[in-house]
């Protein structure tokens, strides 16, 4: 029996994998996030302890015969977060988030000292990963940076205080702007660049190798065997990508969480910074991916829920269905920016725009642009990375929607797949490298689930999205000064 732990941006799940690959159970505990300033997205590393103490009560109330049969624990996560550390081990503020947009300018000066950063990182500088985080720490709070004894990313601060070692693994480091990508090994020029050193980085594994052991005190709690190890882990997509079988050249998956992103494995580095491709380890060894981020996906499906007075997102999904073909091409222009934007235009300032509007639009033909709008986001993200070999696997939340599939689909003009059990996503992924960790063979443990429904593009419906996308694409040169003013 295997547990994986995924510490999200709204919720931490936890799920319990038996060797047979039957997931036997699933807790959660809902996150929050704080917003005290303009571009500004924290979260206190606490709320996060609490909501792991959360869901090991529920699966212990629920389910105590199978975790005292757990032999490894593995470990994902939203990726990015700056965990900061003094030398007691003691957070100093809080975890400061991937979608926080406060260091564009920090991004500019460690572009500007670090010239070969895309050739060494794989990735520009963008206000999302960690570097700039630290940069703005030490410009706006130096008496917090003069005190920083270690930086951890958030599942790996879980790790440090399940095990008391501050180790992390390849796949999440990937997206500090610290890491040699190609190397899989931290950067002495990098980490000099935002005045850090190695002794304030954890420890390197795979995320499939053993890193720490779990201490007795919490499996006396929570009623685990002694000695149970735990795996190095994955950041958020990567285990995801487990979860889903994806650790072979062309294979990939588009995700609709509160992020998209399109993700294709690779088995060599590939960077592709001036696209603002990301180009990340993978969480096996000698495996790397591509990947396309665009930071409002199915949140935006959200926003517009809650304002156009819709209720919920099925509610919207099933408004913006009933529109035929002629109301679809009048609809506005939707520009999905709403947290700025990572690939391809790396711009925090970024803004969402509905253009086009006119009289003769209502909530309806709104809803219709802004699904549209995060599908053409999407789209430009998949025409800055290497094609995938076949057919994508979908998840996350908007996956629920077949309207919506379909028409993804048909935008991105590559056939997507819903496969049984997709939702279970970075746990589950989680879970399995816990079992590589305790001796599983790749080819045993990383199967493809099922697929439960494919969804094909549609020629007839090719022409009317290459016309609207073509305009979609010529708004945002438009107004970038705009939104830089």
């Amino acid at each position: 029996m295997y547990l994986g732990l995924d510490l999200g941006t709204s919720e931490l799940k936890a799920l319990l994998l038996a060797d047979d690959h039957r997931i036997v159970g699933v807790a959660r505990a809902s996150l929050t996030v704080d917003r005290p300033h303009p571009l500004w997205s924290e979260q206190s590393p606490a709320q996060w302890w609490q909501a792991l103490e959360q869901v090991m009560a529920q699966l212990r109330a629920d389910q105590p015969v199978a975790l005292a049969q757990v032999r490894a624990i593995g470990l994902s996560g939203q990726m990015h977060g700056a965990t900061l550390l003094d030398a007691a081990g003691e957070v100093l503020r809080p975890a400061i988030l991937w979608n926080d947009g406060r260091s564009g300018a920090q991004c500019e000066a460690l572009t500007r000292a670090v010239p070969r950063l895309g050739e060494i990182a794989g990735n520009l500088a963008m206000p999302g990963f960690t570097a700039p985080k630290l940069l703005w720490v030490r410009e706006h709070e130096p008496d917090i940076f003069a005190r920083v004894a270690r930086v951890l990313l958030p599942k790996d601060w879980l790790r440090f205080m399940l095990s008391g070692e501050a180790v992390g693994e390849m796949s999440d480091a990937a997206g500090t702007l610290w890491l040699d990508v190609g190397a899989r090994d931290w950067s002495d020029e990098l980490l000099a660049a935002t005045g850090l050193t190695r002794a304030q980085m954890p420890r390197l594994v795979e995320g499939s190798e053993v890193s720490v052991t779990l201490k007795a005190e919490f499996a006396e709690r929570w009623g685990l065997a002694e000695d149970v190890k735990i795996a190095g882990g994955a950041g958020d997509n990567a285990a995801s990508a487990v979860g889903m079988g994806i650790v072979e050249p062309g294979q990939g998956f588009v995700s609709l969480g509160t992020s998209g992103v399109i993700f294709v494995a690779s088995s060599r580095f590939e960077p592709n910074p001036a696209q603002a491709v990301h180009a990340f380890c993978h969480a096996l060894p000698g495996r790397w991916h591509q990947m396309s981020v665009m930071l409002s996906a199915a949140s935006a499906v959200s926003w517009a829920s809650r304002h156009l007075g819709f209720g919920d997102e099925a509610t919207l999904l099933a408004a913006a269905a009933r529109l035929d073909d002629a109301a679809r091409a009048r609809a506005p222009i939707f520009l999905p920016y709403l947290s700025g934007e990572r690939s391809p235009h790396n711009n925090a300032n970024a803004q969402g725009v509905l253009f086009g509007l006119t009289q003769a639009h209502g909530a309806d033909d709104i809803a219709y642009a802004v699904v549209e709008g995060v599908s053409f986001g999407l789209r430009d993200g998949l025409d800055t990375l290497a094609r995938p070999a076949g057919a994508l696997a979908l998840v996350g939340g908007g996956a629920r929607s077949s309207w919506w599939a379909q028409l993804l689909a048909d935008i991105l003009e590559v056939p997507l797949t819903l496969a049984e059990g997709g939702e279970a996503g970075g746990a589950l992924g989680a879970a399995r490298l816990a079992w590589l960790a305790d001796g599983g063979a790749i080819a045993a443990v990383c199967t493809a689930p099922a697929v439960r429904q494919r969804f094909d593009p549609k020629a007839d419906a090719a022409a009317g999205h290459r016309a609207r996308h073509a305009r979609f694409r010529k708004l945002y040169p438009l107004l970038r000064a705009s939104f830089e003013a």
